[in-house]
Parts: C-alpha cells; structure tokens; sequence
C-alpha cells in the first residue's frame, strides 16, 4: 500500500483502538474482529474483512507501524509548502529537508522498497493442506549492455549545467532553503550524450524473480498472505518491502470448506436408510466406511473425526462433515409398487394404534 493512502486511512480507527495501543491490544483487536468478520462464517462481510487485515498489516508490524504514524504525523501538507507547492512522492521527503537548512547539496536517504501484491490460484486440496509454491513477479535489473549507466558503450554522462550535476535546485524562501528537482535532468544530475539502445538510457531491464510461498493448511480463498520483506527492493540501503500474496482457490466438485471443517455429500438407496447398512466416503486422503443406522433421515449430518483441515499452530484439525441425501427409486415397476403400497398402509395402521 503506498504511502500517499495512509492520510486517507486511519488503521487505527478500523481495528477500534487508540493510537498509543500497545502490540497484544492491536493484536487482540485484530483476532477478534477477523473473528466476527470472516468470510466463512459471515457471508458479505469480505470487503470489511480485507480492510481489517490490511490494517493489521500496516499496524500490526512495529517496523511499518513506526513508518505510517510518521507519515501521518508530517500530513497531507509534508508534500508542499507556502505557496501550494506539491511533491508527488513521499519518498522525495528526504530530499526536500535535506535542503531547509543549508545547500549542501542533495541528500540521500534510505529508502524501504514497495511492496508488492500478486494472485495466486490453488486447488482445493493444497488450500486444505497447505504448500510451498514458487511465485513468480516482475523485477528490474541493471542493463546487461550498459550496466546500469544508461549510456551507450563508449561514451558517459556530462553534467547538467542547470543544477552543475547535483540534480536538485534550491529556492531561496526567506531563511529557508527549499530543494526540487532539476527539471532538466529529472535529478540524476546529468545528460546522456548517447542513451543506451537497449534499455533506452534508464540502465534498467524488465525482468523476473521467483520467490518461494509458504502457505499454511486452512488458507481461505480470498486471503491475503504477507510474506516480510519480499517486495521491491529498497533503494539507496533501505529494507526491501513486503510481498502480499492473494490466494484463490479453486472450487471442488465434492468437497467444500466450513471453516476448519470440510463437508461433503454421500447418496444412499431409500433401503438402506430404513434398513441401515455401511457406505463408503471419500476423504481427501483415504476413502472411509461409515455406518448407516436404520432409519436415517435424508440430510442427517455424521461426522469423521480429524479429517478436515490439520491442526496448524492453535487451531485443532478440523473434521469431515458427511451430509446423507436419500435416492428414491424411479421409475416403480409393479411388484415394487406394490411393495411400496403395503408398507405404507403398514406405516398407516400403526400411526392408527
């Protein structure tokens, strides 16, 4: 999430605490509306649930946490000054107070890298079980050519005579020194006499990287994942950002997920469910033989213990819930007829009694 839409959400007031909230409040605040928001249990509540994860996600990690509260703190105003003038990222915050008080020259300062989002599908038995999977995301590289100068081979970069190479100007305010950019070398402090050819004088290739996912049993469709420091690469020595993965999972033709338990459906023959018999379930591992009681109704629910979602961390493993759905028998040749006919006018007369 950049940092321009933290002035316009307070992640604080989304999870329901104060801004000097220790970690276990944000924490406790956290699982408990995650609890009575998700998704599983409360149809429709999916975008206040990503919008209480995202929050948690700023807040709940000191490091980033630390980052948001003082961009808050500068406000919306930190990216101009008198006169209305605006800078179009924060990351530029450095450069602007890095000249109020002197002009020595442009200041650089690290930089956490952004971090980065991206879809990941997977079917219904890895969401259950968990996996580690490869994902791959875009990245940039320095120019195998140029090696990151922008200049074609054999020739440099002479200095901007606008800012004499320092890639910034300073605006007298009063006692204050304001630094910008150079609007005519866009900062970098000088001009290519030959931009290189094959990245087009930005010493950067297109390119990608892989970065392995871990993602534990249970994970639900429409979570989002943060792996830390995962993203884009931070610049001039910053931490790298953070990698936010969103899992879709693919729906199963038999089985489905009730949070941590995973339910199904078998078909029994109306004899069997007045005689009672023994059918055989699939799972996700091994098939199991259940017992059929004489007289099960239709829609009547077993359960086989430990075969849902594994435990993971807190969370005991969840269990298999088998649903019984009847088959009535159609079309009734006579002779079935008339057995049918015969055991209810058995059923009447005792009703009767």
């Amino acid at each position: 999430m950049a940092e321009r839409e933290w002035f316009e959400k307070d992640f604080y007031k989304v999870l329901g605490v104060s801004e000097t909230a220790t970690d276990k409040e944000i924490t406790r605040a956290y699982r408990k509306l995650a609890k009575e928001l998700h998704p599983d249990t409360h149809p429709g509540s999916e975008e206040q649930f990503k919008e209480v994860t995202a929050a948690y996600d700023v807040i709940g990690d000191a490091e980033k946490r630390k980052e948001y509260d003082e961009v808050r703190r500068l406000g919306p105003a930190a990216g101009g000054f008198s006169g209305g003038q605006q800078f179009g990222d924060f990351g530029d915050l450095g450069d602007i107070f890095g000249g109020i008080f002197g002009r020595s020259g442009r200041t650089t300062r690290a930089r956490r890298g952004d971090d980065i989002e991206t879809a990941l599908h997977l079917n219904f038995r890895d969401a259950v079980f968990g996996v580690t999977t490869s994902v791959s995301l875009p990245s940039h590289d320095n120019c195998s050519v140029c090696h990151g100068s922008g200049a074609s081979p054999g020739t440099s970069m002479t200095a901007c005579a606008t800012c004499q190479g320092r890639g910034v100007l300073a605006d007298d305010q009063g006692p204050f020194s304001l630094s910008r950019t150079c609007p005519t070398c866009h900062g970098r402090g000088g001009r290519l006499e030959k931009p290189c050819t094959t990245c087009g004088g930005s010493g950067r290739q297109a390119s990608s990287r892989s970065v392995q996912v871990r993602l534990p049993a249970g994970v639900d469709d429409g979570q989002r994942i943060r792996v830390k420091g995962k993203g884009a690469p931070g610049r001039h020595g910053g931490p790298a950002g953070d990698l936010y993965v969103d899992v879709h999972v693919t729906s199963d033709s038999r089985f489905a997920r009730r949070g941590r338990h995973v339910t199904t459906t078998v078909s029994i023959p109306v004899t069997d469910a007045l005689l009672g018999s023994t059918v055989s379930v699939p799972t996700l591992d091994d098939p199991v033989t259940l017992k059929i009681a004489a007289g099960t109704q239709p829609g009547t629910t077993m359960r086989v213990k430990g075969r849902g979602v594994p435990a993971h961390g807190k969370s005991a493993a969840g269990d298999l819930l088998v649903t019984v759905t009847v088959e009535i028998p159609t079309p009734l040749n006579d002779a079935q007829r008339a057995l049918i006919e015969q055991l209810a006018s058995s059923l009447k007369s005792e009703e009767k009694v």
